[in-house]
């Protein structure tokens, strides 16, 4: 059977028209394949033999067509008719079939083939050849561990996976990435990270355009993020840290090489930071309470060392912080008896000029509920004057108010207050005023009892 036999095509030019010939045509078209091709005639000679082929045996197009079969010089005498024998089984039977032979390069080498070979029917239908495409194994069990691996990654992963185009939208998403982010696997195809990330996404895009032109960073990034709750009956916002890796996606085709986006993997490690940062924040707040000690030890004065405890507490933890003490019992007034500045922070000192008189303090203010639960009491800001309502620094956010008790007697209240740029209290954070506030109502306590009277 001719070469033409096998691959003819129609000529796409009128009969007047130039054009390239279907020969030619059909000659760069299996030249240009990557996979190896040889094809046989009925009789089993070599009637095609594509660049590929001679790459990975080294026997070239003149001296591989017009032999019959591999006997002699590309398979080994024992193995020969077994080899044509599988190849040209394929003209009679359906679909393709998939071999894997030893087979011998031009310079005596072995190599392991995987084939798949199919019949050529002739004009009439009748079988009238065999083509054969055929790979390297290692190279073929290479690219079956990468299609493998790839979709591991995208369906049974325990790490989140997220394909970007270059436009920075997501293209892939698996399983994993899916629930961490809220959302089904094709809600947000095609559509910005940024309408389910609230806080940390101009970090995200940040690291994947730094990707995009830069290639991938040498480590892992630890990402904190806010995402807003898509998830039905979600509500409020959740905050997570995720251990990112970064890949450079680029097409194996191009010649330059063209990026085709960034590949984000990435894995939830927010229970193990959050109990890292728990650790390092009690270990600071052990050492300020270990320096308040020593500090007030030297003081002469009990209120001086009260106060040097506040200031030893309140780096880290608050703004300012006021104390009011106890006038009366029913029914019970407080009166300021020591403060931080108002405006810039500073040190907690003494008020002076009271002249004893009680705080105009609203009913139901934290103050007055901490003393009636004898315990701690959070509470956050809502319109602009609710800080001057309660006698507060205007730029009050965040108010934390603990009950100061010594030898069974409530003396009065120590109130830890924060800004805007700070978080709200938590119940870590009242746990460390009410160790505070055993402190310095130990102090208040003596200061009263050595007082003259």
């Amino acid at each position: 059977m001719s070469a033409s036999r096998i691959g003819e095509t129609t000529d796409a030019f009128g009969p007047d028209e130039p054009g390239p010939g279907s020969g030619d045509l059909l000659a760069a078209l299996l030249d240009g394949m990557d996979a190896a091709l040889c094809a046989f005639d009925a009789d089993g000679v070599i009637t095609h033999w594509n660049r590929e082929a001679e790459r990975i045996l080294g026997w070239t197009a003149d001296e591989a067509v017009g032999r019959t079969g591999f006997a002699g010089w590309a398979a080994r005498p024992a193995d020969a008719d077994e080899v044509q024998g599988r190849l040209m089984s394929a003209m009679h039977a359906p679909g393709r079939q998939v071999h894997e032979f030893a087979l011998l390069r031009k310079d005596g080498g072995r190599v392991l083939v995987r084939t798949q070979s199919a019949g050529v029917p002739g004009a009439e239908g009748k079988p009238a050849g065999v083509y054969c495409a055929f790979s390297e194994v290692h190279a073929q069990i290479d690219l079956e561990r990468a299609i493998a691996l790839s979709e591991a990654l995208f369906d049974d992963a325990s790490w989140g996976v997220v394909l970007v185009d270059v436009d920075l939208r997501p293209t892939v998403v698996n399983a994993h990435a899916a629930r961490a982010l809220g959302v089904g696997r094709t809600t947000l195809l095609g559509r910005p990270l940024g309408e389910l990330i609230v806080q940390g996404m101009e970090e995200l895009e940040g690291a994947l355009q730094h990707v995009l032109a830069e290639g991938a960073p040498p480590s892992p990034a630890e990402l904190w993020v806010t995402l807003r709750r898509a998830e039905p009956g979600g509500r409020g916002e959740r905050r997570r840290c995720w251990r990112s890796g970064f890949l450079r996606l680029a097409s194996p085709l191009a010649e330059e090489p063209v990026p085709l986006g960034v590949g984000w993997l990435f894995q939830d490690i927010t229970e193990a930071k959050t109990a890292e940062q728990e650790a390092a924040q009690l270990r600071f707040r052990g050492n300020q309470l270990h320096r308040a000690g020593r500090a007030a030890a030297e003081c002469e004065d009990p209120m001086e060392a009260a106060l040097s405890y506040l200031d030893f507490a309140l780096a880290g933890f608050a703004d300012h912080a006021l104390v009011d003490l106890v006038v009366g019992d029913h029914p019970a007034r407080l009166v300021r008896a020591a403060a931080t500045p108002s405006g810039a922070p500073g040190p907690c000192l003494p008020v002076t000029g009271g002249a004893g008189i009680p705080v105009p303090y609203p009913s139901g203010h934290p103050a007055f509920q901490c003393l009636d639960r004898l315990g701690s009491v959070r509470a956050s800001g809502g319109p602009e004057d609710w800080a001057v309502r309660r006698q507060w620094p205007r730029d009050t956010v965040h108010a934390l108010c603990t009950v100061l008790r010594s030898r069974g007697r409530t003396l009065g209240v120590a109130t830890f207050l924060r800004g805007p740029s700070r978080s709200a209290f938590e119940r870590p954070d009242a746990t460390y005023a009410e160790n505070i506030a055993v402190r310095v109502a130990a102090a208040i306590d003596l200061a009263q009892t050595l007082k003259p009277s």
